[in-house]
């Protein structure tokens, strides 16, 4: 098991190892190979261990197939010439209890084998050897595992941005010690990986001319894949390609990465996630749901076709819409706006793609717009309280519009976005449904404040208590429609004081009050100042 998760991941090499161990070991040759996979350390006594080993471990012996005949020069070297024919990594002598020192003939097929050749005193046992491979082995998965899980976290980031395709191969080449590029579907490099410390540079073997033949195999197999190439050029020694394929296996361009070494398995694995990933971009562009494009295309290039048309026309666009909010075609439609109370909430420099993205997951459609207010979308929720509190935790206010058909669409919009006002105001989301249709009601509160302001500048600006009275006044005159006895008898002042402080209004607002529309309008601004006994 410990094997296959070195296999998995990350791997220990045999310097790493040796330096690990305690200093009484001592390196009798040294066979160059520190730096190569050391994948487990076993321990055996068979004259002939290598059937049941894997290439790259750590051998340990006490030296009895040496005893008696098996000392022999030839057998010794037999002995040896057969590790390093299985690709042992290195050999371990322990000392005692049949030798006091590594025999000579072992020293000599080892250097002339070129195998590594550790002594093992007896006071360091076998045991404590393969525990510290294993704690060391524990330790560098660990750290792998921390590694790709924070190189994942880069590659879903990239996803996110403005230019996922460039951003997500800058991620991979600062990660992974190789040049890359992505070719489409006609063949032409649409992204290259720029940025990592390999990057030297153009090189014949990353040009479009040079890559033909690999990209040919590319795009022309089938199934999952990986064709190999190579070049003299620097960071070319090794030249391999994925195809990155839609869901039925049609090619859509592929990813090619060059390097002068193997990679190794976790630098294979964050590849493995950049293919994935590349291949859901380039899956959304051009092979996944096809009818918000559609639907998309026609309104933009044919705005006529929302007027009322033949049926089949309508059924079409009606089904269109329908796929691209996980609907039927007779389902019911809400249009909902939401709205960024505060900067903060889009944080500077912070890419529309992952608040799209998670408009359309909580919405769950495909139909989402961002604007300047912050975003609409066109759903078949009905946006119960437990998605509206969600939205709100998160700093927004909603305006969830009624219920609609296809039809009603834009009809929708437009009452909707005759409500965002209120909410800016009251800071509080609202339902079309629960708003009473009023003049008022759709004006606002900010938007009313200013018409008051306006109209009323001459009258508001007066010492209080005679605002207050020629405001009463003017509330109770426009109340009764313009009557001066009802006038009279709603403030108790004489019918002649009435007519006179109404001609002040007059004047000191510079209207001509026998109009219906400034007694409207007028009518309208005192629905936002506030009557005394209110303050």
């Amino acid at each position: 098991m410990a094997a296959e998760a070195a296999e998995r991941l990350g791997f220990v090499t045999l310097e790493q190892f040796l330096r690990q161990l305690p200093e009484e070991l001592t390196v009798l040759h040294d066979g160059g190979n520190g730096a190569g996979r050391l994948r487990w350390v076993e321990p055996s006594e068979l004259e002939d261990p290598t059937p049941y080993l894997l290439d790259g471990e750590f051998l340990l012996t006490a030296g009895l197939p040496f005893l008696g005949e098996g000392g022999g020069a030839d057998r010794v070297e037999a002995y040896v010439e057969r590790l390093v024919g299985a690709g042992v990594g290195a050999l371990g002598f322990g000392l005692e209890p049949y030798f006091d020192a590594v025999p000579e003939a072992v020293v000599e097929a080892c250097r002339r084998r070129n195998l590594t050749l550790v002594a093992i005193p007896q006071s360091v046992p076998f045991a404590a050897i393969g525990l510290e491979f294993s704690q060391l082995l524990e330790s560098e998965n660990a750290t792998t595992f921390r590694q790709l899980a924070d190189a994942n976290r880069q590659l879903m980031r990239a996803v996110l941005s403005s230019r996922p395709e460039h951003e997500l191969l800058a991620a991979l080449v600062k990660r992974v010690p190789v040049w890359a590029i992505l070719v489409g579907a006609d063949g032409r490099i649409r992204a290259r990986g720029s940025g990592g410390a390999h990057d030297t540079g153009p090189a014949p073997g990353r040009e479009p001319a040079a890559l033909q033949p690999l990209l040919a195999k590319l795009l022309s197999g089938s199934g999952p894949r990986v064709e190999l190439d190579s070049f003299d050029d620097a960071g070319s020694a090794l030249v391999f390609g994925h195809p990155l394929r839609s869901s039925r296996d049609a090619n859509l361009g592929a990813l090619v990465l060059g390097t002068d070494a193997p990679l190794t398995p976790a630098q294979n694995s964050v590849v493995s996630a950049a293919v994935g990933l590349l291949e859901l971009l380039v899956r959304q562009r051009t092979s996944g749901s096809l009818a918000p494009s559609q639907l998309a295309t026609a309104l933009l290039l044919h705005p006529e076709s929302l007027r009322p048309g033949g049926t089949e026309h309508i059924n079409g666009l009606k089904d269109l819409v329908a796929q691209s909010v996980s609907s039927a075609r007779s389902g019911q439609l809400r249009v909902v706006q939401g709205i960024n109370l505060t900067a903060a909430v889009r944080r500077a420099g912070e890419s529309p793609v992952r608040e799209l993205l998670e408009w359309r997951r909580m919405f769950d459609t495909k139909l989402v717009e961002i604007t300047d207010y912050g975003f609409a979308a066109i759903t078949k929720l009905k946006v119960d309280d437990a998605l509206l509190a969600e939205v709100e935790r998160h700093g927004w206010r909603l305006v969830v519009g009624s219920a609609t058909e296809f039809a009603g669409l834009a009809e929708a919009y437009r009452r909707v976005s005759s409500l965002r006002g209120r909410v800016r105001t009251s800071g509080h989301s609202v339902r079309a449904d629960d708003v009473t249709l009023t003049l008022t009601g759709l004006l606002g509160g900010e938007a009313g404040a200013m018409l008051a302001g306006r109209l009323l500048a001459p009258v508001l600006g007066l010492e209080a208590e005679r605002r207050d009275t020629l405001l009463g006044i003017l509330r109770a005159w426009l109340g009764a429609n313009g009557s001066w006895d009802a006038t009279a008898k709603a403030t108790g002042l004489h019918r002649n004081s009435v007519r006179r402080h109404i001609g002040t209004l007059a004047e000191l607002l510079d209207l001509d009050l026998n109009q219906a529309q400034a007694r409207a309008e007028l009518w309208i601004a005192l629905q936002y100042v506030q009557p005394p006994q209110e303050r």
